[in-house]
């Protein structure tokens, strides 16, 4: 049998954890997160559009910059779905 100091522990590592988790969802749904996906992206887009040698790197890298943000904005939605009628437990 657990002492209770040794239950207060149990229980401090486990809010330890649940702030550690409350904090990674608050960053994955964040408009910061999303924000920096999409410049990211973009600056990677650019430099190999460069670095290929076709036209007009800086426009050209829009369109797979904003198809990679809309991919991940739309994973939440295939996510809730996917738990509501094909994850099983």
């Amino acid at each position: 049998m657990l002492s209770i100091e040794e239950i207060q522990v149990e229980i401090g590592e486990i809010k330890k954890r649940n702030d550690r988790v409350e904090a990674d969802k608050a960053w994955e749904t964040s408009k910061a997160r999303k924000i920096i996906i999409l410049l990211l992206t973009y600056t990677v887009m650019v430099i190999f559009f460069y670095f290929a040698k076709l036209p007009q790197p800086f426009v050209n890298a829009i369109v797979p910059s904003l198809a990679f943000v809309l991919s991940t904005l739309t994973v939440q939605s295939f996510k809730k779905w996917w738990l509501g009628n094909c994850y099983k437990k």
